[in-house]
């Protein structure tokens, strides 16, 4: 086990494992972000949860990995997304990880204002700073390297309104998902902008540790065809106007992550 499992490898993997060459690929200029279509609104009559905490076991082939707790809080026009993983067991004794996010986006729009993220993987610690200044056109990454004690402060342009790694998956949840269509979500990762589509392929009955659910299967996916044999992703929405992630996966060369929700409180 490595740094992989980490719960940012899965955030990651959204966007990476499907669309990371064509991210790279793309320039980080203010000409190509003007260039893509700003993130969706919400359906009419949505509205992110006022306040919501959700549990996830993750397992790493057959073996539990870790525990993932997300936690959504209302703040007048603006919603706070936090998320933290530990590892557990003989992963946690093989590969230690304990990572942490935070993110802030417009309850109303969607757009990403704030980035946040602190990993400990190992003998690794970097923690980052990504801000959306939309007014200006451009993104500001701030990281420090906490081992190393190396900075470097990045900028890059974007176009108006994104979605970030984190907030992605679960803004995914404002959208109307109909089986066998789809829609796009410009999702910022630092100094790059990248469009993921998201198709609804089918419906399916799944059982998590928090019950069973009626649910919308929805893979991310994007136009490279350079990306091919790099993995697969998908995400399990509850078949409702929740559309509540309550399973994650993502399946590659060295094994398959699973996340599955253990518990749902509105605290």
């Amino acid at each position: 086990m490595n740094q992989r499992t980490s719960f940012y490898f899965f955030l990651n993997a959204l966007v990476s494992k499907v669309v990371m060459a064509a991210m790279f690929m793309a320039a980080a200029s203010a000409l190509l972000a003007q260039q893509i279509a700003p993130l969706p609104p919400p359906r009419q009559g949505f509205s992110f949860p006022a306040k919501q905490t959700l549990t996830y076991a993750v397992d790493w082939r057959v073996f539990p990995a870790a525990t993932a707790v997300l936690h959504l809080e209302a703040d007048g026009a603006k919603e706070h997304l936090t998320a933290s993983a530990d590892t557990l067991g003989a992963i946690n004794v093989l590969f230690h990880v304990s990572d942490k996010f935070q993110a802030t986006f417009d309850r109303e729009k969607g757009c990403t204002s704030e980035f946040d993220k602190q990993t400990l993987e190992g003998r690794r610690q970097i923690n980052s700073t990504l801000k959306l200044d939309y007014e200006h056109g451009k993104s500001v990454l701030e990281e420090k390297n906490i081992t190393t004690g190396q900075t470097k402060r990045l900028e890059a342009g974007i176009p108006s309104c994104l979605t970030d790694l984190l907030t992605g998956v679960f803004y995914a949840s404002s959208q109307a998902m109909d089986v066998g269509k789809s829609f796009d979500m410009p999702v910022v990762d630092p100094l790059r902008t990248v469009v993921v589509t998201m198709k609804a392929e089918g419906k399916e009955e799944l059982k998590t540790p928090a019950g069973t659910f009626k649910t919308i299967r929805v893979e991310p996916t994007a136009e490279a065809g350079v990306v091919k044999n790099r993995g697969q992703i998908w995400i399990w929405y509850t078949d409702d106007e929740r559309h509540l992630p309550v399973q994650m996966r993502a399946r590659s060369f060295w094994g398959t992550i699973t996340f599955r929700l253990a518990s749902v409180e509105n605290k």
